[in-house]
């Protein structure tokens, strides 16, 4: 028999995890507690979840401490889940390495789909993955997960930051719209905010040494979103 997808539920609030639970329980999946940070660390090492809802405002050690210890060792998804509105704790986590952000109070049902539409697009793909991109100085393997720039070397990306580079760098002349970006890259249709993927583009800039003033591979298009120069730009 398969085994279940083990999600770990990290929030000091009984009635939250009751509910999270219940509902990730009906959908098949194996959800772990923790009331603190250092409880979840301590789960995450032992347990290895396939994916953390994590808390900012948790007692001892917060979420976003949380989430930088998973991050020295772990791409594992992880999906935000807070009380706090402000935009800077959003941006926050989104730069320390977080896959999705919701805010309380939220739909159960919506957070399972959230969770489902994370792990699946964490997990390997097929059908392209032997494929290697050149564009310019830019080399991208799909199928290593890698990409280098000419006398630059190997640059090292997260899963999703790479996943963003390869849809706009397969389909380069062509503009995406931030919300079309998050349904091919995050996996779900737009839900109100799209400012995940501004901050994963610049992220990608820096990494790539790509400035934004004058790109050599990514390009703002004003108003809309982004596209990948094509050789006829350049």
């Amino acid at each position: 028999m398969e085994s279940r997808e083990k999600v770990l539920i990290v929030d000091d609030e009984e009635n939250i995890t009751e509910l999270v639970e219940l509902y990730l329980g009906r959908d098949g999946f194996e959800v772990l507690i923790a009331s603190d940070g250092s409880k979840a660390l301590d789960i995450f090492k032992e347990e290895k979840p396939d994916l953390v809802v994590l808390d900012i405002m948790l007692p001892g050690i917060d979420g976003l401490d949380v989430l930088k210890e998973i991050r020295k060792s772990s791409e594992v998804p992880v999906v935000m889940l807070t009380a706090r509105e402000s935009e800077i704790d959003k941006i926050v986590g989104l730069e320390l390495g977080a896959d999705d952000y919701m805010t309380k109070p939220f739909s159960p049902r919506e957070l399972s789909a959230r969770v489902k539409a994370v792990l699946r697009r964490s997990k390997p793909k097929r059908g392209l993955e032997e494929e290697v991109i050149s564009r310019g100085r830019l080399t991208i393997d799909k199928s290593r997960m890698r990409v280098e720039v000419k006398d630059v070397g190997e640059v090292v990306l997260t899963a999703k930051e790479f996943d963003l580079l390869y849809v706009l760098a397969v389909n380069p002349g062509i503009v995406f719209r931030r919300d079309r970006l998050m349904e091919k890259v995050w996996g779900y249709v737009y839900t109100g905010d799209t400012r995940s993927v501004d901050v994963y583009i610049r992220h990608l800039r820096e990494k790539l040494h790509d400035n934004a003033d004058s790109p050599e591979y990514i390009e703002t298009v004003r108003g809309v979103g982004y596209r990948f120069k094509s050789e006829k730009d350049v």
